[in-house]
């Protein structure tokens, strides 16, 4: 008798065991599914470093904070089309929140709209939209930035000089607001003439292809390149052409490739931004809105103006070799 109470209060205490571990596994499983976060950047090809820096801060964010981070995007930054359409299929999988990097200033707002009325958050980063449709924005005062670009190009040329703008993605609102400091700063020195606008649709080959056009034209005496690919692609043509002792090039971001050439002298300037800081920040904002917390509508990562002069100091290597960044 007793020996069949033992065994019967063993399997009261197992039966119990298994349903104390089944509640905590549920438990565990809907509050992981409360720090879901879909990372949406312009696009997730891998030979643009800036985009590859930028997810390395949303990752190492997401192991600080113990966050679930899916990653999606198009191969394309031209591909606007398709990240709407990654977006609508977002809303279906209901994550908690978004960070999304928009493709266009206007047209990505619909369908922002969709996923803020569906309930889920969303944060924007390095790419704004149209009414600052987000719980918060992170990214660089592009216009602040662009003017920079401007300011390192009246330094670099001469009076009475020709330049053109090779920018990336038409109707972005990074373009747009990097090309309108730029546009501002130069103007603001008389003799200086800008040309029309040229876009490079965010490949190293266009722009490439764009410099050798512009190249042809000898009143050209300067080229701003509004992103990495703009910048490598002008940088590459220019060298090819051996045109570097005539055409001063100032660019933005801060790849290998136009590390090397800003030390060969093809590149006298390039605006660095911050892309880890803004992965990381990103998601830090995102675990702050699901905690019911307030953050700031705007959050500005800053810029830097990086030169040969300047390119050694400790601080300077930090920004440009960001990897090892918590």
């Amino acid at each position: 008798m007793i020996r069949t109470k033992l065994k019967w209060l063993i399997i009261v205490c197992l039966l119990a065991g298994i349903a104390w571990l089944t509640t905590v596994l549920i438990a565990k499983q809907l509050n992981s599914s409360k720090d879901t976060i879909l990372f949406i950047p312009k696009t997730i090809d891998k030979s643009v470093e800036f985009w590859q820096v930028l997810n390395q801060g949303v990752m190492a964010a997401a192991k600080e904070y113990g966050m679930d981070v899916k990653v999606t995007g198009t191969t394309t930054e031209t591909d606007i089309a398709g990240q709407i359409k990654l977006l609508e299929q977002a809303i279906q999988q209901k994550p908690n929140s978004i960070i999304l990097a928009a493709t266009d200033y206007n047209r990505i707002v619909p369908v922002a709209n969709k996923i803020i009325a569906s309930g889920i958050d969303l944060i924007t980063v390095d790419s704004g939209l149209n009414g600052g449709v987000s719980e918060s924005f992170i990214a660089t005062n592009n216009y602040a930035a662009g003017r920079k670009a401007g300011e390192a190009m009246k330094s670099a040329i001469q009076s009475n000089s020709t330049l053109a703008i090779i920018s990336f993605v038409k109707g972005s609102a990074t373009a747009m607001e990097r090309e309108r400091g730029v546009r501002d700063s130069l103007s603001e020195q008389s003799d200086l003439k800008v040309t029309d606008t040229y876009y490079s649709d965010g490949s190293q080959e266009r722009a490439y292809q764009l410099t050798v056009a512009l190249m042809n034209n000898p009143s050209i005496d300067g080229i701003i390149g509004l992103n990495e690919p703009s910048t490598v692609g002008a940088a590459k043509a220019i060298k090819d052409l051996q045109g570097q002792s005539r055409v001063k090039l100032i660019g933005f971001d801060s790849s290998m490739d136009e590390l090397a050439f800003l030390e060969e002298g093809i590149l006298q300037a390039i605006v660095i931004q911050k892309p880890f800081s803004m992965g990381y920040l990103a998601v830090q904002t995102a675990r702050r809105v699901l905690q019911g917390e307030k953050v700031s509508s705007l959050i500005d990562t800053g810029s830097e103006v990086i030169t040969t002069a300047n390119m050694y100091t400790m601080e300077n290597q930090k920004l440009l070799f960001p990897f090892t960044e918590k």
